[in-house]
């Protein structure tokens, strides 16, 4: 047996790593992060998108593209920048936070709105769908292909 299966914190980390490869992007702890900030940033837009909000103005095209991407575009890179925010601040969903409004800082219709991200939210509030966001994708993306081939192949 090898060292990184001894090490590992769970099979699934260890001997089982290769069988389970597609569901680290999505229920892996950069599956969390990157599911937090969509959260974050869909309610951000959600904001922008309620008329009585008047102080979260709606977006302009440009801007909720902009928006968007800092979810859409979220890499490996983006998930050690929040762990470095995270470092400092020690409190994971904060850190999400701060990498949004980092994004947001340089875009002249995004900067002023900032301080509206996670506005009225809980950490559990974004965990919780996170971890929604998360199974789903899990179900969806993985689980319900490998049964469909499963089926397939029975049929066959």
């Amino acid at each position: 047996m090898e060292l990184s299966q001894l090490t590992a914190i769970s099979p699934i980390d260890g001997r089982y790593a290769r069988k389970t490869e597609a569901l680290r992007p999505l229920v892996s702890e950069f599956g969390l992060i990157r599911h937090r900030v969509l959260v974050e940033v869909e309610w951000l837009k959600a904001l922008a998108a309620e008329s009585a909000i008047t102080e979260v103005p709606a977006l302009s095209d440009s801007a909720a593209r902009a928006l968007t991407a800092i979810a859409t575009e979220f890499d490996d890179a983006n998930a050690q920048r929040v762990k470095a925010i995270e470092a400092v601040t020690n409190h994971d969903v904060k850190a999400v936070e701060y990498f949004i409004k980092e994004c947001m800082a340089d875009h002249v219709e995004l900067a002023p709105i900032s301080e509206f991200v996670h506005f009225a939210c809980t950490s559990e509030d974004i965990n919780n769908l996170a971890y929604a966001l998360m199974l789903r994708s899990a179900r969806n993306d993985v689980l319900l292909p490998a049964i469909d081939q499963i089926i397939h192949h029975l049929k066959d």
